[in-house]
């Protein structure tokens, strides 16, 4: 079981994630304020951190840097999700730090796939995730 906090402001995706994390036997656990989130991240000392990108007060991306400058919190595995996905999104979401990048509305078969990858991984610098079906692959 791996703790996984959540970084999200949608009532919807929270419930859906925390669902599909707790029925998978991790422990969820959200935050849905950004302002928040580093200091939640510090108490919770999660295995692994799932952030949208478009937050209200601090950016997903801006959390993501604020996360990997943090002694505690830099080698946590990071996977941001976004329904806002445009060209060289994923480039500036990598380079900020994530490890994994998924597109809203998501898959829940590649969401659940990615978070045991990041899991399995930790935080190297493998990129799992892309959000997009990789050519050959059956859809989930």
């Amino acid at each position: 079981m791996a703790k996984i906090l959540i970084v999200e402001d949608n009532a919807l995706n929270i419930k859906l994630f925390c669902d599909l994390l707790a029925a998978h036997g991790h422990e969820p656990e959200a935050v849905t304020d950004s302002r928040f989130a580093l200091d939640a991240a510090r108490q919770f000392s999660p295995d692994l951190v799932i952030t949208d990108i478009q937050l209200p007060h601090i950016s997903g991306l801006e959390l993501i840097r604020m996360m990997r400058s943090d002694e505690g919190l830099a080698a946590v595995p990071i996977m941001a999700v976004t329904a806002y996905s445009a060209q060289g999104d994923e480039e500036r979401i990598r380079a900020a730090g994530a490890q994994a990048y998924v597109s809203k509305p998501i898959s829940v078969v590649r969401f659940a796939e990615t978070v045991d990858q990041l899991l399995k991984n930790g935080s190297d610098k493998a990129e799992v995730g892309e959000g997009k079906m990789d050519p050959g692959s059956s859809p989930g």
